[in-house]
């Protein structure tokens, strides 16, 4: 296929060319892959400024998406890729056939950095889904900043850049710029543009930013930064968000109410105990959502009002196919136990045929976890209507999943996503988390925002 860049692709695929360190924030949907390969070419071929590249991507991603975007434009026919996935025995094989590029899994960085046998020679790095490297503690984190001394030229790709806060940065740009704009160190990062929040004592558990710290960080790394969203690009489809909520009877409140304040919810089935704070909100999600494993893992039924609403929502959209999030394995087992009820065919999206099935328009209710939903997956041909069942704290698996169906190729005018929300639970305070990520985050795409003629 011809490749007729958009504007804003010329642009970013020159910034990759023109900045040996570039952290490229694309919203989903914008082809930052076709963007990244095609600097890539570049660099090779015209230039003469690379010469063997390594890809580090998530699993599905690495295995599919990067080789298919190589086949898929005329202009990339020339690249030679070898895909490093599978077996110790496969992987090896892979990076011992000569390529230009060299795709990975990021679960396997360390194994290629530390047990491979391989030399590591790659003078260009680009890391699909820098936010992965958050954490400055992993050991793929660690294995990549012993080689990053080598690596002239590396790439950071991202849609969500600060899921959790700005503190997320840290690591991510010290992996791109070996600590040069925010630090070497975590302490010397946190002591400069945070300070203490919750804590007990001398024991912090959390910090927020000071007053001035976004301004500062966004001007530390703005030289080196690029963002984009897909809405000022794009002809996205209309997004609509709402809440459809339940609430709970007398007896369902108390219980819940019990369990918050007494991390202990005594039942006829057995005892169920929260040790910690963490342990408390999952468990209050699993109530929320109607369900929560006992302390012997079984599952003790609370309530069935989100699969009420489910199944209104599913009456309601008239035969048209609904992908619905959902996150506790009990949630899963007692939706599928509420559609074989109603007769109402359904599908687990885990396995290239359901994704073709859907996609075809053949599965009029999906099930998916945020988990698996993420980077990549192209779901959009096969409806418009998301039903988060239960939430997730997580700000970035929230807009990978939604960016499954509001993307690029939605042939919808409107893409809706239905939040069944418990009322007075903690999933009110998870989406008013979302939304106060999403704000911390939407502040930074607005500070290094690409001023790019479309």
């Amino acid at each position: 296929m011809k490749y007729s860049p958009h504007s804003y692709q010329t642009y970013a695929t020159e910034y990759i060319e023109n900045h040996p360190i570039a952290a490229i924030f694309l919203d989903m949907g914008l082809g930052k892959t076709s963007i990244t390969l095609t600097a890539i070419n570049n660099l090779l071929f015209d230039s003469f400024e690379v010469h063997k590249a390594l890809v580090v991507a998530p699993l599905r991603i690495a295995k599919t998406t990067w080789a298919d975007e190589i086949r898929k434009w005329d202009h990339l026919q020339n690249l030679r890729y070898s895909v490093a996935v599978g077996t110790e025995q496969e992987r090896i094989a892979a990076l011992k056939t000569s390529a230009d590029i060299y795709i990975i899994n990021r679960e396997n960085v360390q194994w290629l950095i530390e047990e491979s046998g391989t030399p590591f020679d790659f003078d260009m790095l680009v890391i699909d889904e820098l936010s992965s490297f958050k954490n400055h503690q992993t050991k793929r984190f660690k294995s990549l900043m012993k080689v990053r001394p080598k690596i002239k030229r590396v790439v950071g790709l991202t849609g969500t850049p600060s899921s959790n806060g700005l503190m997320d940065l840290f690591a991510e740009f010290k992996l791109l710029d070996m600590g040069e704009r925010l630090g070497r160190f975590i302490g010397q990062y946190r002591n400069q543009y945070f300070q203490p929040d919750k804590r007990n004592g001398q024991i912090v558990y959390s910090y927020k930013p000071l007053p001035f710290a976004e301004k500062r960080i966004y001007e530390k790394i703005s030289d080196i930064t690029i963002s984009m969203k897909s809405t000022d690009f794009l002809k996205m489809p209309q997004l609509i968000s709402s809440e459809y909520t339940v609430s709970l009877s007398e007896d369902e409140r108390k219980k819940y109410e019990q369990m918050k304040a007494e991390l202990v919810l005594q039942t006829s089935d057995g005892e169920i105990t929260a040790a910690n704070a963490a342990a408390l909100s999952n468990k209050l999600c699993q109530m929320a959502n109607g369900a929560i494993y006992d302390d012997d893992g079984n599952i003790i039924e609370i309530h069935q009002q989100k699969l009420d609403a489910l199944e209104d929502i599913i009456e309601s959209a008239n035969g048209k196919p609904v992908f619905v999030a959902y996150w506790f394995r009990h949630d899963y087992e007692r939706i599928c136990k509420r559609l074989q009820k109603l007769h109402i065919p359904f599908s687990k999206l885990d396995t290239d045929e359901s994704i073709r099935r859907w996609n075809n328009g053949e599965i009029p209710v999906a099930l998916i976890h945020p988990a698996s939903a993420g980077h990549g997956l192209n779901l959009q041909s096969g409806g418009n209507t998301i039903v988060w069942f239960g939430l997730t704290w997580s700000l970035e698996l929230y807009q990978q999943t939604n960016a499954r169906l509001w993307r690029q190729g939605q042939t919808e005018n409107t893409v809706v996503i239905q939040h069944i929300v418990t009322k007075g639970t903690i999933d009110e305070q998870i989406l008013k988390a979302l939304q106060k990520k999403d704000g911390t985050q939407a502040a930074l795409i607005a500070a290094v925002k690409a001023e790019v003629e479309v």
